[in-house]
């Protein structure tokens, strides 16, 4: 076999006008950052490529980066993602109406990969059935012009049961990232944080007679690769480009250009973790570990719930007995949050991004906490649209609907809400100026309603309030010590709840700022 290292600009050739580019990252995690400068370089400088179709299951960028370099009025004509909170301009260009944006679960379109990988039409599943991503609500159209094209996905019935049908989008070209590759094109990851779903994009790609381009940082003579260490064969990689400034262009994580700890290579002491300062976020979070009980495979989304859940289990002593995942396929070990979200310290196991959807949609988790945008008084929830602005579903919708329990986490009101903690109380210094508990939530990311038809345990939980859903809507069951509920919960939303009979006070352990002493209740549940 030839020898497959070539220069950035002669790989940049095989993407053509008109092309349909995979690709495949999670935040900066994956990004090739050599070869999605050069095309954003030859746009700007040529025109070419154009009129691209993007493909990308997970959110790819860290604000800066990632499919950043991509989001140019006319260099991509059609987006079909799962979220975009970390990419800002598609953001805008999707609200401008200057592409065609498609938002479909995170999962959904890993699992797409493996099937057009294997010869299948289109992947099917229950997920996203009674959420915009349902063609008989929005389809996952986001905006005029995707509406104006149609959905990519379709109701079917199978055996007298519903299912969404997520049709194949033929590739023409794939971007992903390795950390050495040899002169025959086998690609080894062992310094990345994460496995993505690298293999099945590039098999998918194969099936429609396109190009795959490898980014890495190291090159290899051929045969010195342990096979058991190669991630992606040779035999479906075209080009292998080196990165040329890896410290800049081949960045392990947002905020690393490598961490042994990241990739598994090694375990730091639990006390090298700190607390985190008592504010609202933790009060939020503190809540929600005491919904855990000993053995539970949890799953944690972005924002409050990655960002607090684990520092709070490991506070609590109980960290041990619990196993966070991430949908990325990290299981184990205590996850990061923002933009270096879908990575874990001391994992216990790094998994392909679609086996760890393979768990979540068959399976489910015993618990998943999420974050919390919007909801409403019939337990829906909204974490993918506010206003015009798009954001996308990520794995929300693929990690909540087959949960076996689920746990939205997020502060009671936004925009500006300003709140004392002390003496066990809380205390309203400065009201959010943005109701999030509303008639109809903008877009339905999470359906109350099948939630209720499956039985499914839901609560809402907040610094001031913790909620349920039942079959007549969701339910207060707990308010914090020093609030008002008049004036500081049924004042501040849209509906009036449901009140439980036996409502009581949230914990006051929640509201100080030594450890809760939680350990005890987990081992008694």
């Amino acid at each position: 076999m030839k020898n497959k290292l070539v220069p950035v600009e002669v790989a940049a050739d095989y993407i053509k006008s008109g092309h349909t580019l995979a690709t495949c990252g999670f935040t900066l995690m994956g990004a090739c950052e050599t070869i999605l400068t050069e095309v954003e370089k030859r746009f700007l400088t040529t025109g070419n490529p154009s009129g691209l179709t993007l493909l990308h299951a997970a959110g790819h960028s860290d604000r800066v980066n990632g499919i950043q370099h991509l989001a140019h009025r006319g260099l991509v004509k059609r987006i079909v993602g799962s979220h975009w909170g970390l990419a800002p301009l598609w953001g805008e260009l999707i609200h401008d109406n200057e592409v065609e944006a498609h938002c479909l679960p995170q999962g959904q379109m890993v699992h797409l990969f493996r099937a057009m990988a294997s010869g299948k039409p289109g992947n099917f599943s229950k997920v996203g059935l009674g959420t915009f991503v349902d063609p008989r609500l929005e389809g996952g159209m986001m905006n005029e012009q995707a509406r104006e094209h149609g959905p990519l996905v379709e109701v079917i019935t199978i055996g007298g049961e519903e299912f969404l049908f997520y049709r194949e989008i033929p590739i023409d070209v794939a971007l992903i990232r390795g950390t050495t590759a040899d002169e025959n094109g086998n690609i080894t990851m062992e310094e990345e944080a994460i496995k993505l779903e690298a293999i099945s994009i590039a098999q998918a790609v194969k099936r429609y007679n396109g190009k795959v381009i490898v980014q890495v940082k190291n090159f290899a003579r051929s045969g010195t690769l342990h096979p058991k260490d190669v991630v992606v064969p040779g035999i479906y990689v075209d080009a292998v480009v080196l990165a040329q400034s890896p410290e800049r262009e081949h960045r392990q994580t947002a905020s690393a250009f490598f961490d042994p700890a990241y990739a598994g290579n090694l375990k730091i002491p639990a006390a090298v973790i700190d607390p985190i300062p008592l504010d609202i976020r933790k009060v939020i979070g503190r809540r929600g570990v005491m919904e855990l009980s000993p053995g539970a495979i949890v799953n944690l989304g972005t924002g409050i719930p990655g960002d607090t859940v684990g520092p709070v289990a490991s506070e609590e002593g109980i960290l041990e007995d619990i196993f966070l995942t991430v949908e990325s396929g990290v299981i184990g070990g205590i996850p990061a949050g923002g933009t270096d979200f879908g990575i874990a310290k001391n994992a216990e196991a790094i998994i392909e991004h679609g086996y760890q959807f393979d768990y979540y949609n068959g399976a489910g988790v015993d618990i998943t906490f999420m974050g919390m945008a919007e909801a409403d008084s019939l337990g829906s929830v909204n974490s993918s649209k506010f206003g015009s602005r798009a954001v996308g579903c990520g794995g929300f919708i693929d990690i909540t609907q087959p949960a076996k329990k689920v746990v939205f986490l997020g502060t009671f009101t936004a925009g500006g809400l300003e709140v004392g903690i002390a003496d066990g109380k809380l205390r309203i210094i400065r009201e959010g100026k943005i109701k999030k508990f509303l008639r109809q939530v903008g877009q339905v990311t999470f359906s109350g309603q099948y939630a209720v038809a499956v039985k499914q345990p839901v609560y809402y939980v907040t610094e001031r309030a913790v909620f349920v859903l039942t079959g007549e809507g969701i339910k207060l069951i707990e308010y914090a010590p020093g609030i008002d509920i008049e004036k500081d919960i049924f004042a501040q939303m849209e509906f009036r709840p449901l009140i439980a009979s036996n409502l009581r006070l949230m914990s006051p352990e929640i509201f100080l700022a030594r450890a809760m002493g939680f350990i005890n209740q987990f081992y008694s549940s």
